[in-house]
């Protein structure tokens, strides 16, 4: 699995021109899931990103978690971050995972992440408009460990 971390001081995700999924500040996440990801990976990252310390204290150190700050997340699927680009200029996707096991995954993911704090999300294998603003900017990857 992998993770797109943007540190937010809103972001929002329109389906057919819809709000589906909005939150103030938190994190706006993209959640690529690759052939092989089990609930596993989807708990080492929940815990990983819950625990995340990017946000400032009153020293301005990046010291105090989403949890800490009362943050909120907004989950969105997004298999082309396991896009390959190597053999060519046309992304291959072999190593996302398919459809049906990817769209369990990330519900899995989005529940286990929900037990500790506000999860909003996006819409599975739809055509999503994300808006967000970006606080820092800050952008962290989190990445499962490698089998």
């Amino acid at each position: 699995m992998k993770l797109v971390v943007q540190r937010v001081s809103k972001a929002s995700v329109k389906v057919d021109n819809k709000v589906v999924g909005k939150i103030d500040k938190g994190y706006m996440v993209l959640v690529g899931i690759k052939q092989g990801d089990t609930e596993k990976e989807a708990d080492y990252l929940a815990k990983k990103l819950l625990n995340l310390r990017i946000f400032e204290d009153e020293n301005e150190k990046m010291n105090l978690s989403i949890k800490d700050v009362g943050g909120k997340l907004l989950l969105i699927s997004q298999f082309t971050l396991y896009g390959d680009c190597t053999g060519g200029n046309r992304p291959s996707f072999i190593m996302a995972e398919k459809p049906d096991k990817a769209n369990e995954l990330y519900e899995y993911f989005c529940n286990k992440c929900s037990e500790q704090i506000h999860v909003e999300t996006g819409k599975f294998q739809t055509h999503m408009d994300v808006s967000l603003v970006n606080d820092g900017p800050v952008t962290i990857i989190l990445e499962s460990k490698e089998k």
